[in-house]
C-alpha cells in the first residue's frame, strides 16, 4: 500500500482521539484481551458488555477459568450463543494452566496452538496485549482494506485474508502494534460499515481510499454469495409432569452439542409416537406459537407444543422447577420463546 506510514499515522491519531470506552481496552490484561476477542466473535460489542463483566466475576483468572464447572460456564455464556467459544477457552486455559503456569505465552505460534485461537485472536492478543507485530484480520478489517485499495481479491478465499494478514503485518508501527490493530477495528466497526452506506465524510483516511476516489465504495468487498441454508422441520415439546419441565441434553457432537434443550423430533415423526418412545404414555397436547430460529447455515422451523402429561415413565429428561432450570441451566436462544410461552401457559 502507496503512503501506508502517512495513512498509519493518521489512523492511530483518529484511534486516540475517538475510541470508544469498552472495558476491555481499560488494561492491557492478556486474559481480558483473549476473553474479549472470544466473545465478540459473531456478538455485537453493546450485547458483549454486560457477559464480559460478569464473567469475569466468577473466572477473575485462567486459573479460575480452568477449574471452573462446564455447566456454570455455560450458563454465564447463556444468550451469546455459539457455545463451543466456551468450552474451548476452557480447554485453552487449562491448557495454559498446565504449561504455562497460567499466563497465556507472549509467543504468536504458542498462541495459535491454543484451542480455539485461530490467526485472528492469536494476532489480537499478540498486538494488543504484548506489542507484538501481527496482525488480526477479520471481516471488518478485510472490508476496511478492500475499500481503500479497491481490492478486487474475494475476502472469503483464505489467500486473500492470508495476504492481507502478511501485508498488515509488515505495516505495524514500532511501539504502536496494539492502537494500530484496534485503529482498524474500530474504523470497521464506526466508520467503513457493511450493509448500506459507510460515513465517508467522517473517515479520517478517506484521502487515502481508492473507492472513495473512483465513487466505487459499496462495491467493495468483493465476495462470493453464501450458500443457501439447510432447513430443518422440527416438533418441539415443553413437558410438564407434576409441575416439572423436561429438559433434554443434545448429543455430543454437531449443532449446539452436549446442550441442555426442550425435548425435540422431526416432524415427519407423529407426536404420540415421539411422545411414546420417551416413556410420556399419556398427556393433554395443546398447540403453541410456531417458531423459527437462523443459524449461521441452518433454519429451523418449529412446530410447539405444551404437554401435561399424566403418565410418565420416562427416565432419561431432566425434570426441574422452572425456578432451577432458569438459574443453574443454560438453554439456547433457540428455545427462549417456547420457554417463555410455555412458563405463560404453565402459571394460568
Amino acid at each position: 500500500m502507496k503512503d501506508s506510514k502517512e495513512f498509519v499515522t493518521e489512523l492511530i491519531h483518529w484511534y486516540k482521539e475517538n475510541a470508544r470506552d469498552l472495558p476491555w481496552r481499560r488494561s492491557k490484561n492478556p486474559y481480558h484481551i483473549w476473553l474479549s476477542e472470544i466473545m465478540l466473535q459473531q456478538t455485537r460489542v453493546e450485547a458483549v458488555k454486560p457477559y464480559f463483566h460478569r464473567f469475569l466475576e466468577t473466572c477473575p483468572t485462567i486459573e479460575a477459568l480452568a477449574n471452573t464447572q462446564e455447566d456454570t460456564l455455560l450458563k454465564l455464556w447463556e444468550g451469546l450463543g455459539y457455545y463451543s467459544r466456551v468450552r474451548n477457552l476452557q480447554k485453552a486455559a487449562k491448557t495454559v494452566v498446565d504449561e504455562f503456569g497460567g499466563n497465556l505465552p507472549r509467543d504468536y505460534h504458542a498462541l495459535r496452538k491454543l484451542k480455539g485461537i485461530g490467526p485472528y485472536t492469536a494476532g489480537a492478543i499478540a498486538s494488543i496485549a504484548f506489542s507484538l507485530p501481527y496482525a488480526a484480520v477479520d471481516g471488518n478489517v478485510l472490508r476496511v482494506m478492500s475499500r481503500l485499495t479497491a481490492d478486487e481479491r474475494d475476502i472469503t478465499l483464505a489467500t486473500t485474508k492470508g495476504a492481507w494478514e502478511e501485508e498488515l503485518s509488515l505495516m505495524m508501527p514500532q511501539g504502536e502494534e496494539g492502537n494500530f490493530t484496534q485503529a482498524l477495528m474500530e474504523l470497521g466497526a464506526t466508520i467503513c460499515l457493511p450493509n448500506g452506506l459507510p460515513k465517508c465524510d467522517n473517515c479520517p483516511v478517506r484521502a487515502y481510499c481508492h473507492a472513495y476516489r473512483k465513487n466505487a465504495v459499496l462495491q467493495f468487498p468483493v465476495k462470493s454469495p453464501k450458500k443457501e441454508r439447510t432447513k430443518d422441520y422440527l416438533s418441539v415439546f415443553f413437558l410438564v409432569y407434576n409441575k416439572k419441565i423436561a429438559l433434554q441434553k443434545r448429543e455430543g457432537k454437531g449443532l449446539l452439542s452436549g446442550l441442555w434443550q426442550l425435548p425435540n423430533c422431526n416432524q415427519e415423526k407423529a407426536l404420540p409416537v415421539a411422545l411414546s418412545e420417551w416413556g410420556i404414555l399419556s398427556g393433554n397436547i395443546k398447540n403453541m406459537k410456531t417458531q423459527k430460529h437462523i443459524f449461521t447455515h441452518i433454519e429451523w422451523h418449529m412446530s410447539c407444543y405444551f404437554v401435561e402429561v399424566d403418565v410418565n415413565e420416562n427416565k432419561d429428561f431432566l425434570w426441574l422447577t422452572k425456578e432451577t432450570a432458569e438459574n443453574e441451566y443454560a438453554l439456547p436462544s433457540a428455545f427462549k420463546k417456547i420457554w417463555q410461552e410455555g412458563c405463560s401457559l404453565l402459571e394460568e
